[in-house]
């Protein structure tokens, strides 16, 4: 008796699969492609993580070169620059996620405010431009700007304060440069996301906090910043995993790669490009991107677990 139960909800499962599969056939075939990518560009490639164990010789191949344990490692923390290019990557990434997220919540709100629908279009649209240039591009509108001889705004600073500035040698100018830069190509992108969670929220919370005698500010703090908590923890969480990596077009085009800049605009990943230009390591630049996979992905789990214990809404999965 039991076997036919459990015969019959087998079928049952399997003909329910079916009808699933029947049902949403058109929509797993879109998915198809993409998941093939996915497959293609991110899976199979994972199979040469090993050459980060070994000697890569390209004459060789991944499989027949030797096997060098850790020394790949060994090699890069040993070396001058190394703790330089950490402290640079997790102080800056942590600068940009900081004021990031703060100026994109602040752009979120000012937006809701705005009533008028044409003029709202146009305030995003303005603000979302610069997530579409290029950094190449964004790098030479920079150097427009702050170039020694010819830029826009050492020109005028000499006029009106006759201040000579050169910036491309003060590499302490360039923490704030770069995050400002940063924060402002991200901003419309950011700020959207933030603005769709608010719109979101129901209007008659509103009603009921003005009834309550609510100040705009009280009203922010009591109603919309908590809509936005979530989303904001989720966003951080995601971007502390990628805080062991810099945005290589961020900090390889717009300081336009000045060596009297290294001290503060030097990079694991700029490094990394250098070494592997100027040396051909593929080695050592295999092992230094498995190294950042392996924090990121350790960073997320820590954070993600730490967000579940203050409340589960706050965690990524």
């Amino acid at each position: 008796m039991q076997l036919i139960e459990t015969r019959d909800h087998a079928m049952t499962s399997r003909s329910g699969r079916f009808k699933h599969l029947k049902q949403n056939g058109e929509m797993l075939l879109m998915t198809l492609p993409a998941l093939l990518k996915i497959f293609i560009f991110s899976y199979i490639p994972i199979v040469g993580v090993i050459i980060a164990f070994k000697r890569f010789v390209p004459s060789k191949g991944i499989f027949h070169s030797p096997w060098n344990g850790l020394d790949n490692f060994e090699f890069f923390f040993k070396s001058q620059a190394a703790w330089t290019v950490l402290r640079n990557t997790i102080g800056l990434n942590l600068l940009m996620i900081l004021i990031g997220t703060v100026v994109n919540v602040a752009l979120a709100f000012l937006l809701y405010e705005v009533v008028n629908r044409t003029r709202l279009k146009a305030y995003q649209t303005v603000l979302f431009i610069p997530y579409f240039f290029s950094w190449v591009l964004v790098g030479l509108m920079l150097t427009s700007l702050l170039s020694p001889t010819s830029g826009l705004l050492t020109d005028l600073l000499h006029r009106v304060f006759g201040m000579e500035i050169n910036f491309y040698a003060n590499p302490s100018s360039w923490i704030w440069i770069l995050t400002v830069v940063s924060v402002w190509k991200g901003a419309g992108f950011g700020s959207l996301i933030y603005y769709s969670v608010l719109m979101n929220i129901d209007r008659e919370l509103f009603e009921a906090a003005e009834i309550d005698g609510a100040s705009r500010l009280q009203t922010i703090w009591r109603v919309m910043l908590p809509f936005l908590i979530p989303m904001i923890s989720v966003l951080t969480i995601l971007a502390l995993g990628n805080i062991i990596r810099a945005d290589f077009g961020l900090f390889y085009f717009v300081p336009q790669n000045q060596s009297q800049l290294y001290p503060v605009t030097d990079v694991i990943d700029t490094y990394v490009y250098r070494a592997l230009a100027k040396n051909g390591d593929f080695s050592m630049s295999a092992a230094i991107g498995l190294f950042q996979s392996v924090v990121g992905l350790v960073l997320i789990l820590c954070t993600n677990k730490v967000a579940k214990s203050v409340n589960k809404d706050y965690s990524l999965f």
